[in-house]
């Protein structure tokens, strides 16, 4: 125990350790990372700025833009730095800092989505109580209960992950600081911790994902009997970008954390990293702006 070391700083893994290939990467993910920005703060302005979009649905969308620049800013510029650096570490703290921020935006995210859909839910099956149900009390209270259990979940991650001891080596085989690549560098049983963690987890994400189902089971029953086909052409053009959104949220988180860790670095578990971190937040604001008509006008 006298000959440990505590892990003041940690190494990522890099895109490639060629310098040509180095500089194609930050080029490559700083088009993404502004594209990103871009089209979030687009969505940001337009909603808070145009009184056709005060309605609780764009102002939970505007949330999920916050949420999205927010776990892109996250990830992307460090490693975006590392590469142009030609380096490879982060900070302890750093390393904290990146956890708790990234499981508060990504918990926070699955609850907005979570809220939208039964936002859609009332619009379409009770449209004439949703503006007593969605009011603005009931908004606030939604949003406000989806930050706070949003950082509960982060603090007992990055809580649960930064107690471990990290004695037996500091290399993250990722390009971010990535709680099972954490797990896996502790010199302590971390059997039971991760079991709980993934527990956690599925649960959560499993209980959102089936009131997502359930409402909208409910949302297409009431839309099929809608008499005229352009009111369910209207319908369905409200709910379609959220089940895409939700549907991209989902599968790509589940791609990453579902498959094997592998305990040499794998260009796999990089582009499963991508898929999570990089693409919902870049495709998010175009998807919603494709499909919504609303927000085409107000752009």
């Amino acid at each position: 125990m006298s000959n440990w070391t505590t892990v003041t700083e940690f190494l990522l893994l890099g895109f490639s350790d060629t310098r040509e290939l180095q500089i194609l990467h930050f080029v490559i993910f700083l088009a993404a990372y502004l594209a990103a920005l871009v089209g979030n703060l687009l969505v940001i302005t337009v909603v808070t700025t145009d009184h056709h979009l005060q309605s609780p649905m764009y102002c939970f969308l505007a949330n999920l833009s916050i949420l999205d620049i927010g776990s892109i800013s996250v990830t992307v510029p460090k490693s975006m730095a590392n590469s142009l650096l030609n380096t490879r570490t982060i900070s302890y703290a750093g390393c904290v800092a990146q956890v708790s921020l990234f499981f508060l935006c990504c918990a926070a995210n699955l609850s907005f989505l979570t809220i939208m859909a039964y936002d859609r839910y009332v619009a379409i099956c009770k449209p004439l109580h949703y503006e007593i149900i969605m009011n603005r009390r009931a908004c606030v209270q939604m949003a406000a209960c989806s930050w706070v259990v949003a950082s509960m979940y982060s603090a007992l991650h990055t809580g649960n992950t930064f107690s471990l001891p990290f004695c037996h080596s500091n290399t993250i085989n990722q390009f971010f600081c990535e709680i099972p690549q954490l797990l896996k560098l502790s010199s302590s049983d971390t059997y039971r911790r991760e079991l709980a963690a993934v527990a956690f987890s599925v649960f959560l994400c499993l209980v959102c994902f089936v009131f997502i189902v359930v409402s909208y089971v409910q949302i297409f029953t009431a839309v099929w009997s809608i008499p005229s086909e352009q009111g369910r052409q209207k319908a369905f053009s409200t709910c379609i970008p959220h089940l895409i959104v939700v549907s991209l949220f989902l599968s790509t988180g589940g791609i990453a954390y579902t498959k094997p860790i592998s305990d040499s670095p794998s260009h796999l578990d990089l582009l499963a990293a991508v898929l999570y971190c990089v693409v919902p937040p870049l495709m998010n604001p175009v998807i919603y702006s494709m499909r919504n008509r609303e927000i085409q006008a107000a752009l």
